[in-house]
């Protein structure tokens, strides 16, 4: 009797063991931005998908060039970003199988209340930033090669301003990388860049009573899911330039081999299945919706 009770045992704990190797081994590696991060969007999604999947998301948040390459070196299983044009090249280039869209909001322009170019309003934000440079009122750029960088580059340049190239190194998750930008000419003394996530950036144009580009969601989150909200006002919005679109791309295992493509594939059919698409439009901070489902 002593021999089954010990014969028992072991069988139980080698099942404990292989229960807990089954639960390692069903860990996905996701890269994503901070602007999804931030929004508290994740809070709500990652733990159903566990509960539906068993399958626990390890998120690394950071700007949505970090996060390409994070794909592009084979470090995560999958990424989660908002740069269409950039999420395209990716996979061109084989670092991802498919782009899937998943959800889109909206980018805005937010400043303070006294508003001191007088852009509260408008729906395009070329006129807007035209506005802001002419009247050399402050403004605030993430500077980190980040989604919202990247829109932020493309509607300066659509302004037609005179811009000039700079470079700035940026350090993230303690590696330090160099970036090239192009900001407007002579705006040393109201252009800043600071190489921060969206929150932070926010934070920062509060306290310099400054202008940024911000996704909608998570200054939704910062003005109205915090105590006290943060004190800027959205200015400009609406404008068919503004659009922002979110995309999530399993890593290439042909090019990884290493990659998690079987969990990869579970977290994508799960985000664009009615269920999770119905979670993200269903998502709201005091009564406003953050995002809006896009798959098909």
């Amino acid at each position: 009797m002593k021999k089954i009770g010990f014969l028992l045992g072991v069988v139980c704990i080698l099942g404990i063991f292989a229960e807990g190797g089954i639960a390692a081994d069903k860990v996905l590696k996701m890269s994503t931005t901070t602007s999804t991060e931030a929004s508290g969007l994740l809070d709500v999604l990652l733990p159903e998908f566990l509960k539906d999947t068993g399958i626990e998301v390890k998120v690394i948040a950071k700007g949505t060039g970090a996060a390409l390459r994070d794909g592009e070196d084979g470090n995560v299983d999958v990424i989660f970003v908002h740069a269409k044009a950039r999420e395209e090249e990716f996979v061109a280039k084989g670092f991802g199988t498919k782009r899937y869209a998943v959800m889109h909001n909206d980018f805005v322009i937010v400043g303070p209340a006294a508003d001191p170019a007088g852009i509260k309003g408008l729906t395009e934000a070329g006129p807007a930033l035209q506005k802001i440079a002419a009247a050399k009122a402050p403004f605030i750029s993430r500077g980190d090669d980040s989604g919202t960088h990247t829109k932020e580059q493309a509607l300066w340049k659509a302004t037609n301003l005179t811009l000039t190239e700079q470079t700035q190194k940026i350090v993230s998750k303690g590696q330090e990388k160099e970036i090239k930008y192009k900001v407007p000419a002579d705006s040393s003394a109201w252009y800043m860049s600071i190489g921060q996530g969206m929150g932070k950036v926010i934070t920062f144009a509060e306290e310099k009573q400054a202008y940024t580009l911000t996704d909608r969601g998570t200054y939704i989150k910062m003005k109205y899911g915090k105590t006290p909200g943060v004190a800027l006002d959205i200015l400009c919005e609406g404008g068919a330039d503004l659009a922002n679109y979110y995309g999530v791309i399993p890593v290439n295992p042909a090019k990884h081999p290493h990659v998690r493509n079987d969990l990869a594939m579970q977290l994508v059919d799960w985000l664009i299945s009615p269920k999770g698409q119905g979670m993200i439009g269903g998502y709201k901070l005091e009564g406003k919706q953050l995002f809006y489902p896009d798959a098909k």
